[in-house]
């Protein structure tokens, strides 16, 4: 008698939980051959052999920043999938970040009989704390990224496993930077300073004419500097467009291996807060931090958010490695000050490097990969073979 097939159901609503899910297949398979998916995915967890139930980039464009006026269409989506998984019925239902759809989507299939673990913890210990009351029931087990969530979650009676953060494997550390100087005719002694504002179009937009400004006093100061803007495609358009009336034109790369060469080749970098910042320190890129958000925003965010930084770096390390430059201190003359400092003082630079190396160490899980150790735990919510 032939055995039955296990599927494991995945759903991803935007490219970085595509990239998640594809490493986390590719995983699963590795260790449990002849797994079968199903759900709902991008080009990564199609090369893994995902048949998406329907376009990613349809929650990709909802994106959860205009959701009201989309309501309707999420709606449908939402409903479309439970429906898709309780006539699957899978072994285990594994939904990846985009908590603004994922968490209505575990609340939809709830008391159904249906093992289901979360992959990425939603960042509620950063803001908005009172809605961990809404997840008791939602999934069977929690995988965090981050070392400190699991005894946040643990303190609110949720399950939740440490399973590694994925820049470990993203290859930001992996970067050639001999390649990058030939490929753009760079001097070997060309000082090579990395911009990055960000992949959405609010966060590029407030934060590039302070980038160029500070570019432009950098400039002045710093012969020969190159600067290099890594971005997505959907925002690169933008940034040549704003970087055209730039003193300095900027390299705008869009591809990740190029990325990754500018790090290798860059000697400091200036970055918006959040998943950056720990590809820069795997890099070992010394770094300033920059965000600016619409002053609505920023004054609500003043009063929900409870730590005390905004980059990950230095939340992680309990205290300011990178310099933070938020809203009102978010200023050219600042930002070029303390750049300026990192790209001239080798003590500066190597005190940020020697604690990035210890802050790198901090999100590797117990034993191997962090998709791996996602895998395992995914593996345990199976049910025992009969």
């Amino acid at each position: 008698m032939q055995a039955a097939v296990t599927l494991i159901y995945l759903v991803a609503g935007e490219p970085s939980g595509d990239v998640l899910g594809g490493r986390l297949m590719a995983a699963l398979k590795a260790a449990r051959p002849g797994l079968a998916f199903a759900g709902i995915g991008g080009p990564q967890m199609a090369e893994q052999g995902l048949s998406s139930l329907f376009p990613m980039r349809e929650l990709t464009i909802i994106g959860f920043l205009e959701v009201l006026p989309r309501l309707r269409r999420l709606r449908r989506l939402l409903h479309r999938a439970a429906a898709d998984i309780m006539a699957r019925r899978p072994a285990v239902l594994v939904t990846i970040d985009s908590p603004g759809f994922t968490l209505r989507l575990l609340r939809l299939v709830a008391g159904r009989g249906i093992p289901r673990a979360h992959y990425v913890a939603p960042q509620v210990w950063a803001w908005h704390e009172s809605r961990v009351k809404k997840f008791p029931g939602l999934w069977d087990r929690l995988l965090c990224l981050l070392p400190f969530e699991p005894a946040f979650f643990a303190g609110h009676g949720l399950p939740a496993s440490f399973v590694g953060h994925p820049v470990l494997e993203s290859g930001a550390d992996a970067g050639d930077h001999e390649r990058f100087r030939a490929v753009h005719a760079l001097a070997a002694d060309a000082p090579v300073l990395v911009l990055m504002p960000g992949s959405r179009r609010g966060e590029v937009h407030r934060l590039l004419p302070v980038f160029g400004a500070t570019l432009e006093l950098l400039a002045a100061r710093v012969p020969g500097l190159v600067a290099v803007v890594p971005v997505a495609p959907a925002v690169a358009e933008a940034v040549q467009h704003a970087a055209a009336s730039w003193p300095v034109r900027p390299v705008v790369v869009t591809d990740i291996q190029a990325k990754h060469d500018a790090y290798a080749a860059a000697a400091a970098a200036l970055t918006k807060s959040g998943t950056s910042t720990l590809e820069l320190a795997l890099a070992g890129v010394p770094m300033a931090v920059a965000y600016r958000v619409n002053p609505l925003s920023a004054a609500i965010a003043r009063r929900v958010v409870r730590v005390k930084f905004a980059a990950l770096v230095n939340l992680l390390a309990g205290r300011a490695v990178v310099p933070e430059f938020i809203q009102s201190h978010c200023t050219p003359a600042r930002l070029a000050d303390t750049v300026h400092g990192l790209l001239t003082d080798p003590d500066t630079a190597a005190a940020q490097r020697a604690a990035f190396r210890e802050i790198i160490a901090r999100l590797a899980p117990a034993e191997g990969s962090p998709s791996q150790a996602a895998a395992r735990a995914v593996l345990e919510l199976l049910p025992a073979p009969r």
